[in-house]
């Protein structure tokens, strides 16, 4: 889920007239990593900008899951070097920072090829950028990957209300980080270090902190999400399933989502929630990779085919109406004409409401880069669009089905055309009301009168 955003916090000035460009590329994450890293410079002054010219300060959130998102960084850099200079000219300093997970792999080699940056931040240190920029202006450049991920969670900063409240009704919030799944296609353990959990106290706080600034909806972030396991207020170990039960208490909090889950870490009890609690929206990314029982054990995905297809029906069982999306790589090494076909009759037996689908890239450092039978860019180019055909037509027919249904839909933002407002369905659609239906925060009853390719047009019920 490769995405690249830049930070629209209208931030708080605290004194001071510098401004920082924050440019994330990746996953939620790293969406939420960029948020953090503002609220922390904030505090130094730093008020965030959408316009990188005026910039004292720019910082690139990087991803490093496939190559092309690490190259396209390195031509970020190229431009950003060329306004630093001219900056430059006329007596304004601009600092260069690369953080993410980029960052953490990379180190030292990102200032060998691009000597414009100044400061390097691994994704677990990004607490200390007050302290590494005040490293920067004493001289040299900073390279700060080493870390402990739970000290990043003793220091995460926190949120003030009139911060929360400009990035509107819906938040996300890492409940986790970290993974121990080692999938032979991945960097995430190499980048993010192993599976911590933060604590049932920190998140409730946090999300408290977040219902009180006007949020209605929290996604709780992880790179396993449901592999969490924080400590409870008795010292007891909780599960995923709890938490959400015990984040459905807090008022105000209207909706919960979590994402992105492993298979192997769904278990009863976080069924259950999506069977008990009306606040858990019917919406599930559950990724699988790939329909070929011998491509799962060559990425160490450690389950079959089979054991995904049950997964499904017994949370299908427990939520009728849950939509599913999913992740699937195409031309791992060794994958043949046939591992291919079962990966697609894997979608075909699930019916994704969405899904991801991506040629597979070799990561430097992961097993999978050393495996014979890597296969052909024609090929791999060939099963992908097969693939993203089928899933299409799925998402095609799932956006379909919602004409003439009553949902419930929070309403986000004020729609582009005057007059109209953009509200969100339990199922992350899009949809489009008169702004007469509802103010900003509410959640309404709509009726959906239309579809679009990806939206919804709803009337109030």
């Amino acid at each position: 889920m490769e995405a690249e955003t830049t930070v629209q916090d209208g931030g708080a000035r605290a004194g001071g007239d510098k401004k920082v460009f924050v440019k994330t590329y990746g996953c939620q994450m790293n969406v939420y990593d960029s948020q953090r890293m503002t609220d922390a410079l904030a505090q130094e002054g730093y008020a965030p900008t959408q316009v990188i010219e005026e910039a004292d300060l720019v910082l690139l959130n990087t991803c490093h899951i496939r190559e092309k998102a690490a190259e396209k960084v390195y031509s970020e850099l190229g431009r950003i070097r060329d306004l630093k200079a001219a900056r430059a000219e006329a007596g304004r300093e601009t600092v260069i920072g690369v953080t993410g997970c980029v960052a953490q792999a990379e180190g030292r080699e990102i200032i060998r090829r691009a000597p414009a940056v100044d400061l390097v931040v691994g994704p677990q240190t990004y607490h200390r950028l007050p302290d590494v920029l005040a490293r920067v202006r004493g001289g040299g450049k900073v390279v700060e990957t080493d870390y402990a991920i739970e000290d990043k969670f003793a220091h995460l900063p926190a949120q003030k209300a009139a911060q929360v409240a400009r990035r509107g009704v819906t938040a996300f919030l890492t409940v986790q980080e970290g993974c121990d799944k080692f999938c032979t296609f991945c960097v995430v353990p190499y980048t993010r270090g192993s599976e911590t959990s933060r604590s049932v106290a920190q998140i409730v706080a946090e999300a408290e902190r977040l219902a009180e600034a006007g949020v209605r909806e929290v996604t709780l972030l992880g790179q396993n999400v449901n592999a969490w396991h924080g400590e409870g207020p008795d010292g007891s170990e909780w599960g995923l399933g709890r938490l959400l039960f015990r984040l459905a208490e807090i008022p105000g909090l209207a909706r919960l989502r979590y994402t992105t889950s492993h298979p192997r870490d769904m278990d009863d009890e976080l069924i259950e929630a999506h069977r008990d609690l009306p606040s858990l929206m019917p919406y599930l990314h559950l990724p699988v990779q790939s329909g070929s029982d011998r491509i799962l054990k060559a990425m160490n995905r450690r389950h079959k085919a089979a054991d995904y297809l049950r997964l499904i029906e017994r949370i299908r069982a427990a939520r009728a109406d849950i939509a599913m999306s999913g992740d699937f790589i195409v031309g791992f090494p060794g994958e043949t004409d046939a591992d291919f076909e079962a990966t697609m009759e894997m979608v075909r037996q699930v019916g994704y409401a969405s899904a991801f689908s991506f040629k597979y890239s070799p990561r430097p450092g992961t097993p999978g880069a050393e495996m014979d039978g890597h296969v052909d860019e024609a090929v791999k180019d060939e099963r992908l669009q097969r693939l993203q055909a089928l899933i299409v037509e799925q998402q095609h027919a799932f956006t379909v089905s919602m004409a003439g249904r009553t949902m419930s839909t929070l309403i986000e933002k004020p729609g582009r055309r005057a007059g109209q407002r953009v509200g969100r369905s339990p199922w992350l659609q899009p949809v489009i009301v008169d702004e007469k239906a509802g103010g900003i925060g509410e959640i309404i009853e709509v009726r959906i009168t239309g579809t679009g390719q990806n939206s919804l047009f709803a009337e109030p019920a």
